[in-house]
């Protein structure tokens, strides 16, 4: 049992809450819960006592509707000014670019993510199809023979692409590249691929107008974010807290 200023938490309570807080081991989720449990219960109380309407019961933090009043009576949240949202976009222009386009073609040697003995061999018919390739071997012909794409029916062409179109991991390896074949095969869960860049368009840099206003939001609710953490912070050391100490708390509140 934790209490909290004479509030007492269960373990039931602990349990119940651990259903929001997926973990790679159960210690862990109960660690998060009875954390997202003390927070939310000190919320409540430092709402109480300002007269704002809280549930009497110890909700899940979902069903609490009393959290913005009191973040907005409690905690100044200072709004990012021009010149700081022009500074960021002078500092990140990689962030507001269009995407490049990319024509590509690909032969997919599939191997399924958890088969390691086809993923090897895949690997290795790869190495010798890119090596065919730098010799003068054509790409469409290698792609309607080995490909597991759909695409093999079109000589392995994928056409141009841009970011977000395909996979993470495949998309990481081809808009970092140059034109030309890759000389080494891109991984993806789907098994390896040899590619073909026939095509690279860079991406055209956003005005500022443009984005303002996302830039600000994101400025904004960065520093939202970080003045609640440290009011949460404020809470936790005023409080007499028995049963769970955030000292040794992995929490980014606790950093």
């Amino acid at each position: 049992m934790i209490q909290v200023n004479n509030t007492s938490i269960s373990e039931a309570a602990i349990m119940a809450e651990m259903q929001y807080h997926p973990s790679n081991n159960k210690r862990s989720a109960m660690l998060k819960a009875a954390e997202s449990l003390i927070i939310g219960e000190l919320l409540r109380q430092r709402a109480k006592a300002l007269g704002l309407s809280v549930k009497s019961e110890a909700n899940h933090a979902s069903d609490d509707n009393f959290l913005d009043a009191l973040i907005q009576t409690e905690v100044a949240i200072p709004q990012a000014s021009s010149q700081e949202c022009e500074q960021y976009y002078a500092l990140n222009p990689q962030r507001f670019a269009s995407s490049p386009l990319l024509e590509v073609s690909h032969i997919l040697l599939g191997a399924a993510p958890d088969d390691d003995i086809a993923r090897v061999e895949a690997k290795a018919l790869a190495e010798q199809l890119i090596t065919q390739l730098q010799q003068g071997a054509l790409l469409s012909e290698l792609a309607r023979q080995y490909s597991a794409c759909p695409s093999k029916e079109t000589g392995g062409s994928l056409g141009q692409i841009s970011r977000g179109q395909t996979v993470p991991e495949f998309e990481r390896q081809i808009f970092s590249a140059a034109e030309g074949l890759l000389v080494q095969p891109v991984e993806s869960r789907y098994g390896y691929h040899i590619v073909y860049i026939a095509r690279k368009v860079a991406g055209k840099q956003l005005p500022f107008s443009v984005v303002q206003q996302k830039i600000a939001d994101y400025l904004n609710e960065k520093v939202r974010r970080k003045a609640v953490a440290q009011y949460i912070h404020r809470l936790i050391v005023d409080a007499q807290i028995d049963g769970y100490d955030f000292n040794l708390s992995d929490s980014p509140l606790m950093q």
